[in-house]
């Protein structure tokens, strides 16, 4: 048996607020995605000129392949997260969105899982998005779109 649902103003409150708290962080961590891909850019422009200097390879002996073939190759990691970091930029965005409108419930819960996966930080936001939006009192609010919570 489930336990009663919480119709009280104080929940609903406490709901909205933490509602409110985690479209905010889905915004900072979209941010801070958008950081990471600069400092991926600047990562990719130190090592492209420490690998495409001729002087510091050339006392170097029994090297597997030249510096310049390892950049080459080191450039599709740095094209994948790039990709994934701008990925999950706009996955964020899109789910703070939708926290702060109280749509698309699934959507947001399937971006916390992916944000576990950044981290520290994207950890704990996907850890509190999933446990806030498991609510009975969340889910409810969610499907009746009227911030009204009823009790079933």
């Amino acid at each position: 048996m489930n336990p009663p649902l919480l119709n009280t103003g104080s929940q609903m409150k406490k709901d909205e607020e933490h509602l409110r708290l985690l479209s905010i962080f889905h915004f900072i961590l979209a941010g801070l995605s958008a950081v990471g891909v600069a400092g991926l850019g600047l990562h990719y422009t130190i090592m492209r000129v420490v690998f495409s200097n001729p002087d510091m390879w050339k006392n170097q002996r029994n090297m597997p392949f030249p510096p310049e073939q390892f950049m080459r190759i080191f450039i599709w990691f740095y094209l994948f997260i790039g990709i994934l970091l701008v990925v999950m930029a706009a996955l964020n965005v899109l789910s703070g969105m939708f926290l702060h409108q109280k749509k698309n419930r699934l959507f947001s819960i399937v971006v916390a899982a992916l944000d576990c996966l950044q981290f520290p930080f994207g950890t704990a936001l996907g850890v509190f998005t999933i446990i806030v939006l498991m609510r009975d009192s969340v889910r409810n609010r969610y499907e009746n779109h009227t911030g009204a919570v009823t009790a079933s």
